[in-house]
């Protein structure tokens, strides 16, 4: 039976397209839009996007063209939700994880093939042992992140033959997308989505932020805590302020 697609409305920060789903824009209503495009067999690449990704955008154009060409780019930082609210549009925050861990759920109800490809080689064993410990029916498939060009012949070719309906790349950000955008065509009725260092949490190497913290939407200070090294990359987060301040389309229309 053809499911009816969740419509979609885009809204634009500093010039990157941002999709929201009517009538309302939360989670389940991008997991919805998913699962209907599953039934379909339409694929499609999702992106999570935070304010790293947009900045990044304005300084790469080839990862600006990928961030164009998403059929899902979806608000995941907290910089990213502020900056919509700005403009008048309502949406929470879509955490790259949650929508993951919400998509294998469905898919071990509903029978999909999932495919993990990402993370150390120990780490990825390791989340795909957890989740199928917790639903033995899910067909899972996996692959570490860490191949050389030669074993990625062989990965791509023991995917294709999987022919997974949902794809989740855990290779860091911009890799990931970068890849996703490069090898969909090798199964272009599934969904792929980079969902970074979530195979950490998966395999227990890493803990989430407390409930507090996220609620509060300081997940990103909580992560800094735990990797201080990723400070370079989070002084992209008063530059995308100051831009997003100044920016006259980012104010809410009277």
């Amino acid at each position: 039976m053809q499911r009816v697609v969740v419509p979609l409305t885009t809204d634009s920060i500093l010039g990157v397209q941002l999709h929201i789903p009517l009538p309302e824009a939360n989670l389940q209503s991008y997991a919805a839009w998913i699962e209907a495009r599953i039934d379909d067999g339409q694929g499609a690449q999702v992106i999570t996007c935070n304010p790293e990704m947009i900045m990044l955008a304005h300084q790469n154009p080839h990862f600006a063209q990928v961030l164009k060409a998403a059929e899902l780019v979806i608000p995941d930082g907290a910089g990213v939700v502020w900056a919509l609210r700005r403009q008048g549009v309502t949406v929470q925050r879509v955490p790259g994880i949650e929508l993951a861990e919400t998509l294998i759920q469905v898919a071990a109800e509903r029978g999909w093939r999932l495919a993990l490809v990402g993370g150390k080689p120990e780490v990825n064993a390791a989340a795909i042992q957890s989740w199928q410990a917790q639903f033995p029916q899910l067909c899972l498939w996996g692959s570490h992140g860490y191949f050389s060009p030669e074993q990625e012949a062989q990965v791509l070719q023991a995917l294709r033959s999987f022919q997974p309906q949902l794809v989740l790349v855990g290779l860091g950000s911009p890799r990931q997308e970068l890849w996703i955008q490069a090898q969909r065509r090798l199964l272009p009725e599934a969904i792929w989505i980079g969902i970074g260092g979530s195979f950490d949490i998966w395999a227990g190497k890493k803990e989430r932020a407390p409930r507090w913290w996220r609620d509060h939407q300081l997940e990103w200070l909580y992560r800094l805590y735990q990797e201080p090294w990723r400070w370079r990359r989070m002084l992209a987060l008063p530059r995308f302020a100051w831009r997003v301040l100044r920016d006259p389309s980012s104010r809410k229309t009277p």
